[in-house]
C-alpha cells in the first residue's frame, strides 16, 4: 500500500482564516487572502506569534473544504500519515492531536507525526503548501497552494488548489 504524508495548516487545517478572524476581533479590519497573495504568513499577518502562541489557536482552527472526506477516501486506498512541523509551537502539540481527533477520528494516533523538520519523512508522497518541506523530499510532491506561495511557480511540484483536484489525481 501506498503512503501518503499530509500536512496539517494550511491543507487539511485553514490556519489563514484562523488568523483573519483573530486579526479582526482584535482590530476590526478584515483582512482578504487575496490581498495577501506573495505575502509570507508574517509579512501577512503582523500578529502571527502572539497568534499562533495563543492557547486555543491550533484546537480551534477551522477545517479546509473537502479535506476531511477526500483524506477518509484516500485512507481507504493510501496508508495516510498527518504530518505536521509542531514543535516549532509547543502549546500546539496537544492541540493539534485533539484537532485530528475530533475532525479525523479514522486517523489513529500511529498515523500522527508531529516533528520539527519534515526532511526525516520518507513516504511516496507529500502533500504540503511549503516548499521547504517539499524540496528535500524525495517521493512526489504536491504544493496546496495557499497565498503564500500563489505566485511562485511549483518547480518539480505538481500544484493542487483543492481536495477535489487531489482527489482526481489520486484515486481517478
Amino acid at each position: 500500500m501506498k503512503t501518503i504524508a499530509i500536512d496539517m495548516d494550511g491543507v487539511l487545517a485553514d490556519v489563514y482564516q484562523q488568523l483573519i478572524d483573530m486579526h479582526y476581533s482584535e482590530s476590526g479590519i478584515t483582512l482578504k487572502s487575496s490581498d495577501m497573495v506573495g505575502m509570507t504568513e508574517a509579512e501577512a499577518f503582523p500578529h502571527l506569534l502572539k497568534h499562533v502562541h495563543t492557547k486555543g489557536f491550533f484546537e480551534t482552527v477551522p477545517l479546509i473544504p473537502g479535506g476531511q472526506e477526500v483524506v477518509a477516501e484516500l485512507s481507504k486506498q493510501y496508508k495516510i500519515f498527518i504530518v505536521s512541523a509542531a514543535t516549532e509551537f509547543p502549546l500546539s502539540l496537544t492541540e493539534k492531536h485533539n484537532w485530528l481527533n475530533k475532525h479525523f477520528p479514522f486517523i489513529s494516533w500511529q498515523q500522527m507525526v508531529f516533528c520539527g523538520s519534515k526532511e526525516i519523512i520518507k513516504t511516496d508522497i507529500m502533500i504540503d503548501d511549503h516548499f521547504k518541506n517539499l524540496d528535500v523530499f524525495d517521493g512526489k510532491t504536491f504544493l496546496f497552494t495557499q497565498p503564500h506561495n500563489e505566485k511562485s511557480s511549483p518547480g518539480k511540484h505538481e500544484r493542487v488548489n483543492n481536495w477535489n483536484e487531489i482527489k482526481k489525481i489520486l484515486l481517478g
